[in-house]
């Protein structure tokens, strides 16, 4: 009789395990999430995920990946995604051009953490000038962090430097490795990685030292999804901020998610990762106006609405403010 028991418990027990995800994901909340990043900084919705709190929240999260803030501005207002973790670039120029109902509602990175790696002979930035650069796309942060610099150098985009669109930060330093670039900007730990195979930082910004504030990595969505919509983005955000203290807080777990997310395995890049973007991590999803306002200054050169805009308009801090006044933040802070 035991045998038989265990054997109709091992029969039964995987089909009931099944039959409870199941339920789950049917009465779950479900939510389009579009990331725009295989970096550190955008790990939260991947952590959230293998750390089970989607689960917890009750949230069956979709998780897309779209490179560059340009495109994921385009699909989220086409309706492909509920909400867009990326950099604020497209979203801000969109806005400027009459696509007001993009909001901000919270933001996880305000500075950009990018290097120009390059071959052996370019050492200094002023060596860029008649060369090819790569970037992910035209008009992603990759793009905006060399423009930046550019400015600062005096050179002039397309007669000094030759801007290459390659794809994926895995393209741009697989550019870099066939010689179809000269230079690329990359994120830690491609620049590692770049590194050990005898390329050069050209120029390196892995913190607010570097003087370049920027809404590098934002939660943005429609405010015609939060009227829609507003019992999903309470529980998603939560989700989100108990991912961040996990980032913060266990470095083993965050580890293992990177492994997954970078297909790399080598822990002395983990850690390169880790430790050139957690200093500019935001705790608690703080949005910067200052970053936002920049790069509508910047959008202004080419598009006189933007300089109309008033920052404020774009930025909601309902949940940030409501997860602050409950006391949820300092709850989560507190766990060990």
């Amino acid at each position: 009789m035991v045998s038989i028991k265990n054997s109709f418990l091992a029969l039964i027990l995987p089909i009931a395990t099944s039959l409870c995800l199941s339920a789950h994901a049917a009465g779950a909340e479900k939510i389009k999430a579009i990331y725009s990043s295989y970096s550190v900084s955008y790990s939260l919705p991947w952590i959230a995920r293998d750390a089970g709190l989607f689960r917890k929240y009750n949230i069956d999260a979709d998780l897309i990946y779209i490179p560059s803030s340009a495109i994921a501005t385009a699909a989220l207002l086409s309706g492909e995604g509920d909400v867009a973790l990326s950099g604020g670039v497209g979203f801000v120029r969109a806005f400027a051009q009459g696509a007001t109902d993009l909001v901000f509602i919270g933001s996880f990175k305000n500075y950009l953490t990018f290097a120009v790696m390059g071959k052996p002979d370019l050492q200094k930035p002023e060596a860029l000038k008649g060369k090819r650069v790569g970037v992910t796309r035209l008009g992603s942060n990759s793009h905006y962090f060399l423009l930046q610099l550019l400015r600062k150098l005096g050179l002039e985009p397309g007669r000094d430097v030759t801007i290459l669109q390659i794809g994926s930060e895995n393209e741009v330093f697989a550019g870099l490795a066939n010689g179809a670039i000269d230079a690329g900007v990359v994120p830690p730990p491609l620049d590692a990685r770049a590194l050990a195979q005898g390329f050069r930082y050209v120029y390196a910004a892995f913190g607010p030292e570097q003087g370049i504030p920027y809404p590098a990595a934002n939660i943005v969505t429609l405010r015609s999804i939060l009227e829609k919509r507003p019992t999903i983005f309470p529980p998603f955000m939560r989700a989100l901020a108990e991912a961040s203290r996990i980032l913060h807080t266990d470095r083993e777990f965050s580890y293992k998610v990177f492994e997954k997310m970078f297909r790399v395995s080598d822990r002395k890049l983990l850690e390169h990762a880790y430790n050139a973007e957690i200093k500019v991590m935001e705790r608690r999803f703080d949005i910067q106006p200052k970053g936002i306002q920049a790069v509508f200054e910047e959008t202004a050169k080419t598009e006189p609405r933007a300089a109309k805009v008033n920052v404020m308009d774009m930025i909601d801090r309902r949940y940030l403010d409501e997860m602050d006044k409950s006391g949820f933040f300092n709850r989560v802070w507190a766990e060990k």
